[in-house]
């Protein structure tokens, strides 16, 4: 009892900076009932990721595993939060499970990969992005089919923003040359930075309610369901504008990057 009265006056810093001191059972068990609330959150924020394959309670037990291996390895002298630090190892976990699962039958994947070629032709051609009927006069079917195939591709744009920010950070890392076993170069920490300004000037293309999507989600960490109450949507709708902003900013910076 002792203890745990002793935890309650001391904040989560002090609390992991007395566990890298003591390595104590209790004090870790303490800081993962601290943090466990970011896993659910997430887990409720991400859960059209998994949904197809897995539970709530399976991935939020998956992310508790995560808080007891990041306990371990934060590193105190670092300039990050811990909460931080966890949030994007957990959001990279639950990306890990998809991805494993393989969850997007080829077709889809197939017909994602067409939308995104014909709307990135046709954005370097005009210097816009296209409207859905370009689109679909671009790959010679009607608006109707057009928006059949583009509501089947919705999931396979619904995975976060980490995805595209990893996902461009590889692309990015394999276009430079670097000896083999070369020590982490200074360029490599502007990547993040360099990455966000894409971001940026490509979130300046999108559309009002795109942008407003984006930062309910992202910043203000509301899920799909109460985005959708707060615009007065349905939330189908929410997730399609969700989806169409995450495909417009990645082609945004394909094109960037050439």
């Amino acid at each position: 009892m002792d203890a745990e009265n002793g935890f309650q006056r001391k904040s989560n810093e002090e609390l992991l900076t007395e566990y890298k001191q003591t390595c104590a059972l209790e004090i870790k068990q303490e800081l993962v009932l601290r943090y466990v609330h970011i896993v659910r959150n997430i887990a409720l924020q991400m859960r059209n990721v998994y949904l197809g394959f897995s539970q709530l309670d399976d991935v939020v037990n998956e992310g508790v595993l995560v808080i007891m291996n990041a306990i371990e390895k934060f590193d105190l002298e670092r300039n990050v939060k811990f909460e931080t630090y966890i949030s994007k190892r957990i959001r990279g976990m639950i990306i890990d499970l998809a991805r494993k699962q393989d969850w997007i039958p080829r077709g889809v994947r197939k017909s994602a990969k067409d939308i995104d070629n014909a709307t990135l032709e046709l954005y370097n051609e005009t210097g816009r992005f296209p409207k859905p009927q370009e689109v679909a006069d671009f790959l010679g079917i009607g608006l109707d089919k057009y928006q059949e195939i583009l509501g089947k591709t919705t999931l396979f744009n619904v995975l976060s923003l980490d995805v595209l920010l990893e996902e461009t950070s590889i692309k990015q890392k394999n276009n430079e040359i670097a000896a083999p076993h070369s020590p982490v170069r200074p360029e490599q920490h502007t990547l993040d930075k360099e990455l966000k300004g894409m971001l940026v000037d490509g979130i300046k293309d999108l559309r009002d309610n795109e942008q407003t999507v984006l930062s309910l989600y992202y910043v203000e960490e509301l899920n799909m369901k109460d985005i959708a109450k707060v615009m007065q949507l349905s939330e189908p709708r929410i997730s399609q504008i969700h989806s169409n902003a995450i495909r417009k900013l990645r082609i945004s910076m394909q094109k960037t990057m050439g």
